[in-house]
């Protein structure tokens, strides 16, 4: 990778440094023409000694997005607005640096459409929404088979194009990257102290079952079964020939399809939204666990942040310094194993911030979450304590609340027989006794 000198370090001069050619640039909204995996960067026009965060916008996100919290706590617009600018480098123009495996046009317009707060399309880069002026931001963009490994190698190269001054007035001086990236090359995130910032993506709406048409054999089926006079060329039916080929009518599209009302207007997009049915709720659904698995939770991810994550980042660092990333199966081998820790940190952060504590029952005679329930099986006795999906363990008996058991089991009481539907076909439960 060639030097990059600690200056102000254009999109261009980054992609020099890592030995691509830069391809636009287009303006911030604007198609870019690449069908192509690669990397792709967001500039302004030149440096701007203050972080230009608009009140509006932040304003909006917090409304939006009920569980946005800053150090813990619900934040005013201007608290968070400050907590943003924190983070700007004003010595440097590079604003975000993205990459993708698949078509660098359809992210970029997947990054331009994404609401601030959204977590889908595509929520990185998110906090460019919070900017004034980024309609006078510039796109440049590379096209390589190798996207994150040059995406790496961006970001540490604008990190050393970046005045150590500059870098230590920073609220985090320890991860030096682009105003809108989270995280360096070696997955170290920021410490910007903001939580809960992205809405849960909502729950696909059920697909309608489609529809079946059958075609009937020629005759009168349809009108002498259901006493309906036989159509005619008059009344716009269709007309069979020999052998029930279709004859030409003047009204034979209205066989099938309702003629429209003569005046009748099609209804325009407007009305077509209004009568369309509410999008699903955000809300996003509770997790049910007891007070020692959210315990289990909480030491879960505290050892992924603490212990396992610096190892990572320690495999990923040495891994960088083998040589060509392109090829470089250690390299791979880490950011994988970075890539799935980090998803389980996530995961646990939003199961922790939407945990509900299952309440262990007391003297009730009806099978509730936290129940254990002693029960009569083909297999014999067994017993069984009915919890959340998050900490079953069907070997040590604890079974999700979801799972065919679980399931049928909730409601239920002492003496009842249950029977429980699973893939092996039906099994016959006696409930014994609630402990």
């Amino acid at each position: 990778m060639a030097d990059v000198t600690r200056r102000t370090a254009g999109a261009v001069d980054l992609l020099r440094a890592v030995g691509l050619l830069a391809d636009g640039p287009v303006r911030w909204g604007m198609p870019v023409r690449s069908a192509r995996p690669g990397v792709y960067l967001v500039e302004l026009p030149a440096p701007l000694a203050h972080a230009p965060v608009d009140l509006s916008p932040v304003g909006t996100w917090i409304e939006r997005v009920p569980t946005l919290e800053l150090d813990g706590h619900r934040p005013a617009g201007k608290e968070l607005a400050q907590r943003l600018a924190s983070f700007w480098l004003p010595d440097q123009v590079v604003l975000y640096v993205g990459s993708t495996a698949e078509v660098i046009g359809r992210r970029v317009d997947e990054l331009v459409r994404t609401p601030l707060g959204d977590a889908a399309p595509h929520a990185g880069g998110g906090w460019l929404k919070t900017l004034r002026g980024l309609d006078q931001a510039r796109v440049w963009w590379a096209e390589t088979d190798a996207p994150e490994e040059y995406a790496d190698a961006l970001l540490a190269a604008f990190a050393q194009a970046v005045d150590p001054a500059s870098a230590a007035a920073l609220h985090d001086p320890t991860v030096v990257v682009p105003f809108a990236n989270m995280a360096t090359p070696t997955g170290l995130p920021k410490d910007h102290g903001i939580t809960g910032d992205l809405l849960d993506p909502p729950v696909a709406a059920p697909r309608a079952a489609p529809r079946r048409v059958v075609t009937l054999p020629p005759g009168n089926a349809v009108s002498s079964e259901l006493g309906m006079a036989p159509r005619t060329r008059a009344t716009g039916g269709t007309r069979r020939g020999p052998g029930g080929a279709k004859g030409s009518t003047a009204g034979a599209a209205s066989s099938s399809i309702e003629p429209r009302r003569r005046g009748a207007t099609s209804p325009t997009a407007a009305q077509r939204r209004a009568a369309a049915p509410p999008p699903p709720s955000r809300q996003p659904a509770a997790v049910h666990v007891t007070a020692e698995g959210l315990l289990s939770l909480r030491e879960e991810l505290d050892d992924l942040v603490r212990v396992r994550r610096p190892e990572i980042i320690a495999r990923v660092r040495a891994a960088r310094e083998l040589g060509d990333l392109s090829e470089n199966a250690d390299y791979e081998a880490a950011r994988k194993e970075q890539s799935f820790a980090e998803g389980r940190i996530a995961q646990l952060e939003s199961m922790i911030r939407h945990a509900t504590i299952i309440q262990a029952p007391s003297g009730g005679d009806e099978v509730v979450l936290g129940s254990t329930v002693l029960v009569e099986s083909p297999d014999g006795e067994e017993t069984y304590t009915i919890v959340g999906s998050s900490e079953a363990r069907p070997a040590e008996g604890r079974i999700s609340n979801t799972s065919p058991i679980g399931l049928a089991l909730l409601g239920h009481h002492a003496g009842d027989d249950v029977v429980v539907r699973a893939p092996v076909g039906e099994l016959h439960y006696r409930i014994v006794e609630l402990r």
